[in-house]
């Protein structure tokens, strides 16, 4: 049997940039891609369930607390495919379409991080509202929204006119996550829950303690569902795990965005940018 090839640390060009991929020297399959300086994705190619960023794991909770068995997912934003990666192990039988509009982006991760070992995994090479256009309605079960431009979510990917289609692709006890990054008072983040909820009847928000009072910039994770989410369990598991993150859900959620207008099409919103120095 051919050996697989070990990936090459480096820099190499992309679509959107120039992205580097640097090797973990505490963990001797764990990778790194970054671009421009901001951390993008990070893998483990012999343990697919290592988690390395606490929004991932996050993320991870909530896949974890749904039901049983393997899911049909979309992923809007590729990078490394960390989190189609997790579920494939997770939950075995699990089908992934990945949207990327960074074809480079996608043969490079391919060719060094050894894409092609993720079982039934489907690259669409476009962006988020071209390929939600093309998926057919209650096709999946899972709506992964983890889209960045550098440090920054694109805002055509937070309206509610994108909401709405995602609430069309997803099968009527689907699950949407979204992660989105934000700062002080988190003025977008309440934004995009306010209009997350204007689709979808069950809305819960997951932050870092920090994060969540607008202490600091960082990462706080949407998680929405037409039937119940599973509030006790995933603020458990939150609560319990290296993050030791919190869940807002309900009245305290309701409260917490009171006032923030939904987003639609057209409207001139500023993504929130993080501080020059948050990565160093």
């Amino acid at each position: 049997m051919a050996r697989t090839r070990d990936p090459m640390p480096g820099r190499y060009p992309v679509g959107s940039g120039e992205v580097e991929l640097l090797r973990d020297l505490d963990r001797p399959d764990g990778w790194l891609l970054s671009m421009e300086g901001v951390p993008q994705s990070y893998v483990d190619l012999g343990d697919p369930t290592y988690l390395e960023f606490s929004y991932v794991q996050l993320m991870a909770d909530v896949v974890d607390c749904l039901p049983e068995g393997p899911v049909d997912a979309v992923h809007v934003g590729g990078g490394a495919c960390t989190v189609p990666r997790y579920i494939s192990a997770r939950r075995p039988g699990s089908r992934h379409i990945v949207v990327e509009p960074d074809a480079q982006l996608v043969q490079l991760v391919r060719d060094q991080l050894r894409l092609k070992s993720v079982p039934r995994l489907k690259v669409r090479v476009l962006d988020g509202r071209s390929a939600a256009a093309e998926l057919g309605d209650a096709s999946a079960d899972l709506f992964v929204l983890d889209a960045f431009s550098g440090a920054t979510m694109p805002v055509g990917l937070a309206t509610a006119q994108y909401m709405a289609e995602i609430a069309r692709i997803l099968r009527p006890a689907g699950t949407l996550l979204i992660n989105v990054a934000d700062g002080r008072g988190l003025p977008f983040a309440k934004r995009v829950v306010a209009t997350v909820a204007g689709a979808f009847r069950h809305v819960a928000l997951l932050a870092e303690p920090g994060i969540l009072r607008g202490r600091r910039f960082g990462n706080v994770i949407v998680a929405a569902s037409q039937v119940d989410l599973p509030v006790g369990p995933l603020t458990r598991r939150a609560a319990g795990g290296l993050t030791q993150a919190r869940l807002v859900a309900g009245d305290d959620l309701t409260k917490l965005v009171a006032g923030a207008p939904p987003i639609r099409d057209g409207d001139a919103v500023l993504a929130p940018v993080p501080p020059p120095d948050l990565f160093g």
